[in-house]
């Protein structure tokens, strides 16, 4: 399948390195949007509002051009862990997923000059119990204040903490990149 120029809005080094990976040919673009929303959304439409958001954020022409936003929201019992401010917040967001199960969900936005196609990707994910000092150890050494939920499948965090993950783990580092594959046919 023939691809068109992407144009990949995101400052997230996972994502990047996922498109790298997967062989995808893109240049960044930088899109600036407040992340604010409609507190009445579920976890998964806020990915899906944000992600949209961000996409009608982008004010250039997309003539031949792919443009692709994405945002993940961390849900545990319903309630949206977006990125910590401080370790103060990075270590009450960890206590909260230490031995939960607890929901990520990516919202992805293709986005062409004709066409748009808003969806999402959610994976569950288990943690163990995560003692405070190991958090507070995680928080010093993997600063993890640019992730959702204030951990990165892809570090110590998720390589100790997570016992068991149903669903796309490219979804947890923050982009799923096979779902993608398959949704940018509708748009192409």
């Amino acid at each position: 399948m023939e691809i068109p120029k992407i144009l990949l809005a995101t400052k997230s080094p996972r994502r990047h390195e996922i498109f790298q990976n997967a062989g995808i040919h893109y240049k960044v673009v930088n899109i600036e949007v407040k992340e604010e929303f409609d507190s009445n959304l579920t976890p998964s439409m806020v990915a899906e509002f944000l992600a949209k958001k961000k996409s009608l954020g982008y004010a250039n022409s997309l003539d031949g051009k792919i443009l692709v936003t994405a945002d993940t929201v961390v849900d545990v019992d319903n309630e949206i862990l977006n990125k910590p401010e401080d370790e103060i917040e990075a270590r009450s967001m960890l206590l909260k997923l230490s031995g939960k199960t607890h929901k990520v969900h990516t919202g992805v936005c293709i986005r062409t000059e004709n066409k748009t196609n808003v969806f999402h990707e959610t994976t569950e994910v288990k943690f163990r119990n995560i003692t405070i000092v190991e958090i507070n150890s995680y928080i010093k050494n993997c600063q993890p204040f640019d992730k959702a939920g204030s951990y990165g499948i892809q570090d110590w965090m998720g390589l100790v903490g997570v016992t068991r993950i149903e669903g796309c783990y490219y979804n947890v580092m923050g982009f799923p990149m096979s779902r993608f594959y398959s949704e940018i046919k509708n748009v192409i």
